[in-house]
This record gives C-alpha cells, structure tokens and sequence, in this order.
C-alpha cells in the first residue's frame, strides 16, 4: 500500500515537473521568438519599434537633434552596466505585459521612475551648461530639464 501511494506521488511529482517545464518552455519561446527579446539587449533604436505603439516615439527621434549624438537607451537606461541592464529588464516586463494586455496610456507616457533617469542623463549629457543654469539658481531647487524641453529628444 505505501508503495503504491510513493508511486503516485512519483507521478504527480513528474507531472508537476513537466507543466512546469512546459509553462517557462513556452514563455521563454514567446519572449525570446516571437516578441524578439534577445533584440532587447541590442542598442539598436529600431528595436524600440518592435511595438507599433511606439513608431511615433521612433520617428520623432529620427528628426530631433539628438538622432547623431544618442539612441534610445543613452537617454532611457542608465549608464553603469548593472543599472542598465536592471532598467531593460524592469522596463521590458512592465512594457511586454502592458502590450499584450492592452493596458497602456495612448498617446505613451514616460513613468516617473523612467523621468528621473532620463533627468539624470540630460545632467550627465550636459553638465557644463546644467552647472552654470544651476549655479545662477543657487539656493533655489534644481531646475527640472523635461520641464522645459519635454519632447527634445522625440521632436515631431
């Protein structure tokens, strides 16, 4: 009798194992085949219009002022290795789940967390001339860059 209930347990073991398995199997084919993820890692603009939701975005950069100085990601992820990679990876989930469940703002908006980093890299980008508007500012909060220039690196 108790090896009898051992050997269903065997079995239910496996069959867990296998839809599991299956489940990564499956999304990992999804993610990596059809929704092209290993372009992700790639510095390529054109891999940002993977997703038709943002051609727009895209064709605004082509002819702004920053399309031979910057690409998507010298403005989007930061710049250490480790934090744009944690970037790529965050933003690619939140972006692959908003996309196939439908659940996101049209026309796109950039998220806080994703603002404050771009912020950081108009600073890095151009820190001699944020450091004179800065220092002409003392005493008062720093200027926010996106305030001003909100669409100079998608102008349309």
């Amino acid at each position: 009798m108790q090896q009898s209930v051992n050997r269903n347990k065997n079995w239910l073991y496996l069959i867990i194992l296998g839809l599991a398995i299956g489940v990564v199997s499956g999304v990992g084919a999804y993610t990596f085949l059809y929704a092209k993820g290993f372009s992700y890692m790639s510095n390529a603009p054109e891999v940002c219009t993977n997703c038709h939701v943002m051609d727009a975005n895209y064709n605004a950069w082509v002819k702004s002022s920053h399309k031979n100085v910057a690409v998507c990601n010298d403005c989007h992820a930061p710049h250490s290795f480790l934090r744009k990679y944690e970037t790529k990876i965050v933003n690619g989930f939140l972006h692959s789940f908003a996309f196939t469940t439908g659940r996101f703002p049209d026309p796109i908006r950039i998220t806080n967390r994703s603002r404050r980093i771009a912020e950081q890299t108009c600073r890095y980008c151009h820190a001699d001339i944020v450091q004179q508007i800065d220092t002409a500012h003392k005493g008062a909060e720093p200027l926010d860059c996106l305030r001003c220039h909100p669409s100079v690196g998608h102008l349309e």
